[in-house]
């Protein structure tokens, strides 16, 4: 029997201005969903998983309409809880050249912040599966989501599920009393899998990491010291996943990564997006294809590009979710980079 996963973290309504222009340029907002936990659901469904994302959502036809898309992608939402009166929703301003991409959190008083501990009964929602996968973004929104992902790790671990986080530290959310390091370093303590780069592991762990990001050119050796340190820190870890993005301007990046365990550092292959559509969800893409990688590749090297490709892909698609198969990151990681039309 095919095990399911499981992700748990907030959808939101997504507002975004047409092609490249500024907010309110035009009195237009294109309308989509989004949200990093949902963003990793439907890429692994889209791979052939079966998947499950848990949430809280209003129930009027907004909420719905979110429930709806995400059973278009064969998302499992059996487990969504209906409280509250309104959606999150964030707008997302695409950058171009040397003006950045921006996003504007509107995301108070909704159902998922608002959640609670007891809305959910982890037991359950568990029972046919063997992988958890949560983000810090989660923990972020609010006190009730902190502690209903603090008991989802701790239920998981008790189970046998491996559990992932994308440690996703956001400035502009955690707002509700305590401060980053305070709940990620305890729900650190049952990660299987961790994904975190320089910034995540400075202000959501509290550690050191000494790296610029600023220079263009990353180099991946530079990366040893903070992951040597998160491992003495977290021993249970089995990996440790960095993205390196190298940000010549906001329509081209340069885009790699890297996994690690205590005895092996695997440097992925380096893509060059020069003409990017649109960067958001490129991390969840990531995670989703590193989390497919593991479950189905005997070798870590094989996950790693797997995900490397899969979240290149990314990169070229408006909106939040990844809308590739398999089959196209199998050909990117092949090396097809030609973009010839398929006839």
């Amino acid at each position: 029997m095919t095990k399911n996963i499981i992700t748990f973290g907030e959808i939101m309504l997504r507002l975004s201005p047409p092609d490249h222009e500024v907010l309110l340029q035009s009195p237009v907002l294109e309308a989509t969903f989004g949200g990093a936990e949902a963003n990793v659901a439907v890429s692994l469904a889209n791979y052939g998983e079966s998947v499950s994302f848990v949430t809280a959502l209003p129930n009027n036809p907004i909420g719905q309409a979110a429930v709806m898309t995400l059973r278009s992608f064969g998302v499992d939402t059996s487990h969504i809880i209906f409280k509250g009166d309104r959606i999150g929703i964030y707008y997302s301003q695409r950058g171009s050249c040397f003006r950045p991409s921006q996003v504007i959190y509107d995301r108070a008083h909704s159902a998922f912040s608002e959640i609670k501990r007891e809305d959910l009964n982890w037991g359950v929602i568990f029972k046919d599966a063997d992988w958890f996968h949560v983000t810090g973004i989660t923990p972020a929104v609010s006190e009730g989501a902190a502690l209903a992902a603090m008991d989802a790790v701790k239920k998981a671990k008790e189970m046998g599920i491996t559990v992932s986080c994308d440690l996703n530290y956001r400035k502009k959310l955690w707002k509700w009393g305590k401060k980053a390091p305070e709940v990620m370093r305890e729900l650190a303590k049952y990660l299987d899998v961790m994904i975190a780069n320089e910034e995540d592991c400075q202000l959501a762990l509290g550690i050191d990491a000494h790296i610029d990001v600023t220079k263009g050119a990353l180099d991946p050796e530079s990366y040893k010291g903070i992951i040597n340190t998160v491992f003495e820190l977290y021993p249970q870890l089995s990996y440790i996943a960095t993205t390196l993005r190298e940000s010549i301007s906001a329509d081209h990046n340069n885009w790699s990564a890297i996994l690690a365990t205590k005895d092996t550092f695997l440097v992925s292959r380096k893509y060059q997006i020069t003409d990017i559509v649109d960067r958001v969800g490129g991390g969840d893409s990531f995670g989703a294809g590193l989390i497919y990688g593991l479950r189905h590749f005997q070798e870590p090297k094989d996950a790693l590009e797997f995900a490397v490709a899969a979240s290149a892909l990314k990169h070229t698609i408006p909106g939040d979710f990844n809308r590739v198969s398999k089959e196209e990151v199998f050909s990117l990681m092949g090396g097809d980079v030609s973009g010839r039309v398929q006839r």
